[in-house]
């Protein structure tokens, strides 16, 4: 099976790595119908675990290959992992003041340009907005097999292990979307098209991501970097600052063990797989 899945071309293995991780997006959203709220805590939780994927993917699944492959390519590495890095905060923070989106949870803060589009479209717009360096880090991920200079099932193997750990925080965060669209008043069918939709993001920046980086080698490192900067900016703009916000005494222990949990499944795969 994985000798034929490395046969396909390397945009086709990004397409199904986001497809699997987009869909799990859709599996988690699909709890809007058996579920009409979601309780403090366990949002606390999903939001930590989130934000530990996100923290360990960043640093193994991409800044460590982006300064291997920085150094093989005979530049400064960390000037090039600096660079992507911060341009892909930038890039967030830009997108956050450009495109009008309701920050996920409880408060609803709005931001971006000034909008008359419903909430729940904003709502939508907010987890679209974040799925997009998800589903970036998964395509150059699968981009960066073909450039390697080890073994390419392993590389293989750990691009795999990113798509799998972005899927499985991407199952909670399909919940922490649909259900709270459900509270706005929408009906379960409507909720659940619209929290899927979140994620179908991921399969398009994927593609371009792979295709980027296949026919331009030389911003492979800038573009590992990007997609690691732009995925910390989320947790720490967003993730956790929500998370930390608690109605309950031990709602912030709920996030810090959310954390350490999803950073540990994440190194897990990334270190067992890679």
């Amino acid at each position: 099976m994985l000798t034929w899945f490395m046969g396909l071309e390397v945009w086709v293995q990004a397409l199904i790595g986001t497809l699997f991780t987009w869909g799990l997006t859709a599996l988690g959203a699909s709890l809007v119908f058996f579920f009409k709220n979601i309780e403090r805590n366990i949002f606390n939780l999903i939001l930590g675990f989130a934000s530990g994927v996100m923290i360990a993917a960043s640093f193994w699944s991409l800044l460590a290959p982006a300064i291997e492959m920085a150094e093989a390519q005979g530049v400064i590495s960390w000037i090039v992992v600096a660079v992507g890095f911060a341009f892909g905060g930038i890039f967030l923070y830009v997108a956050d003041k450009l495109i009008p989106h309701m920050h996920l949870g409880f408060n609803h803060d709005k931001e971006g340009l000034p909008t008359k589009l419903k909430r729940n479209i904003l709502l939508v717009f907010a987890i679209t907005l974040h799925n997009i360096p998800e589903g970036l880090a998964v395509g150059v991920a699968f981009g960066a097999v073909h450039y390697t200079t080890g073994d390419p099932i392993a590389a293989t193997l750990g691009a795999i292990g990113l798509a799998i750990g972005i899927g499985i925080q991407n199952f909670p965060e399909g919940a922490a979307v649909a259900i709270p669209l459900r509270q706005e008043g929408l009906t379960r069918t409507k909720a659940f098209l619209l929290g899927q939709a979140s994620g179908l993001v991921e399969p398009i920046s994927g593609v371009l991501g792979a295709i980027l980086v296949l026919y331009v080698s030389a911003v492979l490192p800038y573009a590992l970097a990007f997609a690691a900067g732009a995925m910390i900016y989320v947790v720490v703009e967003e993730l956790i600052p929500e998370a930390q916000q608690k109605q309950t005494p031990k709602g912030a222990h709920f996030a810090t063990l959310g954390v350490m949990i999803g950073f540990i499944i994440m190194m897990i795969l990334d270190v067992a797989l890679g």
